[in-house]
């Protein structure tokens, strides 16, 4: 750790003196050269004392997560700044090189502050895009929870649930939590939408289960009038911290589980229940996480499927996305539609409906956020109700997923 942190810090000291020298040729005034400095070494020290102080097993979260994204966001700010700065340098060796060799005159090669502050401007400007929006997906995006709603049509559906609306939430990170009027407004918003049944798709917390009970009270307002129903997300089993010996991790993930059903969650561990309405019904299926490239795979789909029927109308409940694309769509028992989330669209990215949703988690994940079908089954990613990492979100806005059963001809 201590030798990464001494390569970041010479990297990011190179960029900010490279970047410095640029925005020099823009800002003439002492002062604002004096801000630059001091932010940049702020963003710096914060980041390097925070994690200097770091108590393993206590999880890279809270301060350490806000300081890393305040100093990637002036990282960012210098590279791009630097990076327009080195290309009008490299063009100016490059013509004093031409000139040197053909014996033409020096003029061209010289320094021309009226180009190096045209350059400078036009890399301060773009740098402040990724810069100003790290900051606001810190300040404001992380909490900016947004309603997504679909209507999805069946043609088995039972006529009793034709309209059954649910909501579906995931990946909370209640470890990363710290504005709890914030998180009481995503909670009053889950409950207005007053749902039949709220599934919620795991991930409650970053590492451990002492993380949620500052929320539990807050979390235990959500109502359903067919309950509340919850699956394990890979964060769930405490995999990515250190515990003092495997019975303190085993307990962890108890206290977890009980802490779940406290909250009122009916928590599916490779088990299944049934919705019942005007006695028809349809299965609700919940898996342990089960997920491709290195997450742990602890789901067991044919024990939670034991004992349905083919023919049943299924609702599964699987936190991670590559689990429908790598076992359940091509499993001999039709899963209509399954719930997951995981992948937080990596709290990152563009979206406008209609035109464009494109995240770099796409590179990871096939199916990522939204809806998608697939041999006439519909797979929900949802992109996660808390956040983890870096504290923010940008483009990619915290969901809250609303699904209508609809009785029709399936297209």
């Amino acid at each position: 750790m201590t030798r990464f942190l001494t390569i970041l810090s010479i990297l990011y000291i190179v960029l900010a003196i490279y970047g410095f020298q640029g925005f020099k040729t823009l800002f003439k005034s002492s002062w604002a050269q004096v801000l630059y400095a001091v932010l940049f070494f702020f963003a710096w020290i914060n980041l390097i004392v925070r994690v200097m102080n770091y108590v393993p097993g206590d999880g890279v979260r809270g301060a350490i997560s806000i300081a890393g994204g305040i100093f990637f966001s002036f990282f960012l700010l210098a590279l791009f700044l630097g990076f327009f700065l080195l290309i009008e340098d490299v063009v100016r060796l490059v013509v004093y090189g031409y000139n040197k060799i053909n014996g033409l005159a020096g003029d061209q090669s010289k320094y021309f502050p009226s180009r190096r502050k045209f350059v400078s401007a036009i890399g301060l400007g773009i740098a402040a895009l990724p810069f100003g929006a790290l900051l606001y997906g810190m300040y404001k995006g992380k909490y900016n929870y947004k309603v997504l709603s679909y209507d999805l049509t069946f043609e088995d559906l039972p006529n009793a649930f034709d309209g059954y609306q649910i909501t579906q939430i995931s990946d909370v990170h209640s470890g990363s939590f710290d504005n709890k009027e914030a998180v009481s407004y995503g909670i009053d918003l889950i409950n207005e939408q007053k749902s039949d049944v709220i599934l919620f798709t795991g991930d409650l917390v970053n590492d451990k289960a002492e993380e949620m009970k500052p929320w539990a009270s807050l979390f235990a307002k959500l109502e359903a009038k067919d309950g509340k129903f919850s699956v394990l997300g890979n964060h769930d089993y405490g995999d990515y911290t250190q515990w003092e010996s495997e019975t303190a991790k085993t307990q962890n993930l108890e206290d977890l589980k009980n802490l779940q059903k406290e909250i009122g969650f009916d928590l599916l561990l490779d088990s299944h229940r049934y919705l019942e309405k005007d006695g028809q019904r349809i299965a609700l299926v919940g898996v342990e996480n089960w997920g491709r490239g290195g997450f742990k795979k602890a789901g067991d789909l044919e024990r939670a499927k034991a004992g349905i029927a083919k023919d049943d109308f299924k609702i599964l409940m699987s936190h991670d996305p590559s689990h429908w694309e790598d076992v359940v769509i091509n499993d001999d028992y039709h899963f209509h539609l399954t719930l997951s989330g995981h992948t937080h669209g990596m709290q990152f990215g563009v979206e406008i409906p209609g035109w464009i949703k494109w995240s770099p988690v796409k590179w990871r994940y096939k199916y990522w956020a939204g809806i998608y079908k697939e041999l006439g089954q519909y797979i929900n990613v949802n992109r996660g109700f808390g956040f983890i990492g870096y504290p923010g979100r940008v483009g990619i806005l915290p969901e809250i997923t609303v699904i209508r059963l609809r009785k029709g001809k399936n297209a």
